[in-house]
């Protein structure tokens, strides 16, 4: 039951606090309770239940997995803000296995990716659409167009479980010196809320980047990150040119 002592806030409110609690003193690990099981452990409704869940998953700490139940959430992959990232290797490092499922690994005309790579609109380029796994958890949507002559080297690599930089580096020589990103908030639409298994109400970071080596463009990169497991990071110290 709720604590008696926090009689007069709403209940969902008592049940929130108490599951808080339990969280971060480690008697709730890996699966979360279901409604059923609360309902019966702190005897409230199960609308009362619902809405202290809803703001549990609303602040990150719990995630429903269709057909699995609701599970805690792990801490989000970290990026530092204006740093060269590989999602690769943001995973790999967080000890989860890495794993992506191509999806597309062709030859292609685009006539904006063309542009922002600084060629003619009917440029040859080569396009890499992959989804991107932490584990079996879908995280992102990562799309990549390449000059030709530096994607069709790749069209033979199995880009399930390596890294486009470090094939760029191996077959043509080409290393990444520079990046441009810009980073936006999105409603995903239909397709990408089915692709990455999206909550109803899980938003995305919609990175777009641009990759040179030296002075030449290399990469166009779009990619869509769930919001709730991918986290920017920024900081400052004294002696730097402070922000803003």
């Amino acid at each position: 039951m709720p604590d008696v002592s926090q009689a007069g806030r709403p209940l969902w409110q008592q049940v929130l606090d108490d599951l808080e609690r339990r969280i971060h003193a480690g008697e709730i690990v890996d699966r979360f309770p279901t409604d059923r099981e609360l309902t019966e452990r702190y005897g409230v409704s199960r609308h009362t239940v619902r809405e202290a869940v809803r703001r549990l998953r609303a602040r990150g700490l719990v995630e429903r997995q269709r057909g699995r139940g609701s599970f805690l959430n792990e801490a989000p992959l970290q990026q530092p803000l204006g740093g060269l990232y590989s999602l690769f290797r943001a995973v790999e490092e967080r000890g989860l296995e890495q794993r992506s499922e191509v999806l597309a690994l062709e030859p292609t005309h685009d006539a904006d990716a063309a542009a922002r790579l600084q060629l003619p609109a009917d440029a040859d380029l080569v396009h890499l659409q992959r989804l991107r796994f932490a584990a079996d958890e879908p995280l992102a949507l990562d799309s990549v167009w390449l000059p030709a002559d530096l994607g069709r080297p790749l069209l033979d690599v199995d880009f399930g479980r390596t890294a486009l930089y470090d094939q760029l580096r191996e077959r043509t020589g080409t290393v990444v010196t520079a990046v441009d990103e810009t980073l936006e908030p999105l409603v995903p639409d239909a397709d990408a809320r089915s692709l990455l298994d999206l909550d109803d109400d899980e938003a995305l970071l919609r990175v777009r980047r641009l990759g040179r080596s030296g002075q030449r463009p290399v990469e166009c990169r779009v990619t869509l990150i769930r919001g709730q497991r991918f986290l920017y990071t920024s900081s400052w110290r004294a002696g730097q040119p402070p922000p803003g």
